[in-house]
């Protein structure tokens, strides 16, 4: 199980290198079911994982010009602070124990894992479908529209990466895509460093939990991630990642339906 896990590592950060997101969402499934990690600690070591693995895959990118700064700017600053007031008083308002009924407990672990797998049902479908890097979508109708567009979903990623660990790079794709009008490799190098700044926050937000973490492991499992994430930025520049998206997302699909099966039907 722990090579498993260790080579999921490896193809959560092959995935981000290659498309810019999806790998994030692997993470705390790979924590969970392969080394037997709390759901809420496991969404710690992710926020690190993904926040660390991010920003190296970043800095890669940032050499060769594939960051758009203004609009990492524009969706990054209400994402951020998005991420530490979800992690600050949302996620505490969620009790140990949600709902308890005729032998069914649902705790906030599961909660959380439940949440996880509809998320990963809704980056599949993003992902299934597509956008292509020349997409012709309508343009937003002023500036000042199109800096409130970038603000919700700033803020609606900030809320997923401080809630459930996710980088939210499904959705930033495609708005930096077809709104920012960025393209589909600038658009990945935006993405990782919004997911970099995000995650990171949010592990710095869980000072509180930092005792319990296994720093070896963290370090062994990031460290294989960032292998993962180099490998697949330099195939970036052979591989159209568009291409690779639906393949990815059928995959991430078959695991949330897992998840949803396992935490109801089989626990």
């Amino acid at each position: 199980m722990e090579i498993a896990g260790y080579a999921g590592a490896f193809f959560m950060g092959l995935s981000l290198g290659l498309i810019g997101s999806g790998g994030s969402i692997l993470t705390v499934p790979i924590l969970v079911y392969l080394f037997s990690i709390d759901a809420l600690l496991a969404i710690t070591y992710s926020l690190f994982v993904v926040g660390l693995t991010s920003l190296v895959g970043a800095v890669a990118r940032a050499s060769s010009g594939y960051i758009h700064w203004p609009t990492t700017l524009a969706f990054g600053i209400p994402s951020v602070i998005s991420v530490f007031l979800s992690r600050s008083y949302l996620l505490p308002l969620i009790p140990n124990t949600i709902f308890n009924s005729d032998g069914f407990t649902l705790t906030r672990s599961v909660f959380l894992l439940l949440s996880f797998a509809v998320l990963m049902l809704v980056a599949s479908f993003s992902m299934i479908r597509g956008q292509s890097e020349h997409a012709d979508e309508e343009v937003l109708s002023s500036p000042r529209t199109q800096s409130l567009y970038s603000i919700l979903i700033g803020i609606s990623v900030g809320s997923i990466t401080g809630i459930l660990g996710a980088g939210g790079g499904f959705l930033i794709i495609p708005a930096l895509v077809l709104k920012a009008k960025l393209p589909m490799r600038q658009a990945v190098g935006t993405s990782l460093i919004i997911i970099a700044t995000n995650s990171l926050m949010g592990f710095w937000r869980d000072y509180e939990l930092h005792e319990l973490i296994n720093w070896r492991f963290l370090l062994y499992f990031s460290t294989i991630a960032i292998v993962g994430i180099l490998t697949g930025s330099a195939l970036s520049r052979q591989i159209s990642g568009d291409k690779l998206k639906p393949i990815f997302g059928y995959f991430v699909l078959t695991m949330g339906f897992y998840i949803i099966v396992k935490e109801l039907f089989l626990s």
